[in-house]
Order: C-alpha cells, then structure tokens, then sequence
C-alpha cells in the first residue's frame, strides 16, 4: 500500500511552529485553538485571521476540534440543550470564517451505558432521541456550510453504538471519528475490543482519526511507538476502507510529532 499522508491537530502557536511541515504535502489539519469558551465567548477574529495566514496556499483538509467541557450530547435538560447548540453553533461559526470542514464533537456513550443500556427498556432509544434534540439543527447548519460533523469516541467500549446513533441521522454531515489513544484505554481497561476493531466497525463512516499512542490503561496522548498499539494492524484495517479518513496526530506533547513521523515512516505506516 501506499502510506498515507499524516497530519496533526494544533493550536495557531504550534501551527507557525509546523507550518512548513503542514504545507509541504497540505496534510490534514485539526486547529485547537477554539475549544475553550473563553475563546468562544469573546472576539476569536483574529485567531481566524492569524489561522488563513499561516495558511496561505494551503490546500488540504481543515477541521476544527469544536467545543466538548462541561457538557454531553445526550443532556435531559432543556436549558443545557440550549446550551450545547450555543456552542456548536459558535464553533460552526468558526468553521464558516477559516473554511473548515470537519469539527469534531464527542460521543455521548459512558462505560456506564454499555452496562445497563439495555438493563431498562427502551434506555438505548431514549437515548438516541436526547442526542437527536440537540444535533439535529446543527446537523441541517453543519449540511449548508459544507461541514462533517465527527463523532469521536471517549467511553465507547461497543463501537457499533457510536456508528448507528450517527446513522440514525441520515446525513452525511454527521460521521464517524475514532481516537486510537481512547480505544485502547477501552480496550485495556474497560473490555473493548482492539483498535483495528473499531476501524472495521465504523467502516465507510469513518471520516476521521485522532492518531495517539497510549498504554491501554490511561488517555496518554503519547508520541507513536511510545505505547504498545498494534499500529500494523490498525493502518492495515484503514487501508481496506474505499473512504480515506483525515488521519490526525493528537499528541501531548506536540515536541513528539518528528519522532512519531519517523516511526511511521520507518515501518511503512504514513509518510
């Protein structure tokens, strides 16, 4: 197989740190600078603007990681639900003023769930029904600004919930996202099945991965080859897909991104 080409999530800071290495193959880039409400909150403009400068003739795949603390999608309370649009809406916003078209948002299924579920009757539709009350007009604003929408993965230890709750929508505004590094925590320490599982489940849903190295016991965020994932077996799982997932370096410690490109390219991964 030909490697694929492997970008990284970044703030603006570490953007003009790495602006030479985004630019040389346009791989896709995740910012990381509008998560937080402050930013959110206040005048991000010239973020924006600092962003589509250190982005001058860039023309690969944008994305934002949208808005996630203090919060779920599948909130019971209407006043929080009002809440949480407000500020998909305010990172959508920010998709619309760099032209970014992915922001990612976070599942709403805890180990909890995966437990009792399916303990009360009709728990798994009601649950479907909260996350359609609070995403569907972000859905329909995500279809006219030519944004997807991806679901990552946090708890998730069935990674069939996440992929049927995203196509219980029916829109291709609202995709799949897996994050290697909260896999293998589930896998380790919950009984998830391995990484490469959860790339064969999501299948041609999967629209976007967060590439991080972990131990299986925590959310690490390490530089590949740090932990012990299986990379073989989840880039070969990535290589069957007919989609091509934006594939995103999610590090801790973004000093790592050389590192890791070497060890990918050194086996074959990514280039």
């Amino acid at each position: 197989m030909t490697p694929p080409i492997i970008g990284a999530a970044l703030t603006n800071a570490e953007l003009a740190a790495y602006q030479d290495w985004i630019l040389e193959k346009d791989r896709d880039l995740e910012l990381q600078s509008f998560v937080r409400a402050e930013v959110l909150d206040g005048d991000w403009t010239p973020l924006a603007d600092e962003v589509k400068r250190l982005l001058t003739g860039y023309n690969g795949r944008l994305g934002i990681h949208g808005p996630f603390w203090g919060f779920t999608i599948d909130t019971q309370d209407p006043l929080v639900r009002h809440a949480v649009q407000t500020r998909f809406g305010q990172g959508l916003d920010v998709c619309a003023a760099v032209g970014a078209s992915h922001m990612v948002i976070h599942s709403p299924f805890t180990t909890w769930d995966y437990n009792n579920l399916d303990n009360h009757v009709g728990a798994r539709d009601a649950l479907f029904t909260r996350v359609h009350q609070v995403l569907a007009p972000i859905v329909r604003r995500a279809e006219t600004l030519g944004v997807t929408l991806v679901m990552e993965n946090i708890e998730d230890i069935n990674p069939d919930d996440r992929r049927d709750l995203c196509q219980s929508f029916g829109s291709a505004a609202l995709q799949v996202s897996i994050d290697t590094g909260h896999a293998h925590y589930a896998h380790g320490s919950t009984g998830a099945p391995p990484v490469d599982y959860y790339v064969h489940r999501a299948g041609e849903m999967l629209a976007h991965v967060h590439l991080q190295d972990a131990d299986g016991y925590a959310d690490r965020h390490w530089q590949i080859g740090q932990g012990n994932i299986l990379w073989p077996s989840v880039f070969a799982a990535l290589d069957k897909l007919s989609v091509k997932p934006r594939l995103i370096l999610e590090l801790e410690d973004k000093a790592g991104i050389p590192a890791s490109m070497e060890y990918l390219m050194a086996n074959g991964l990514g280039q």
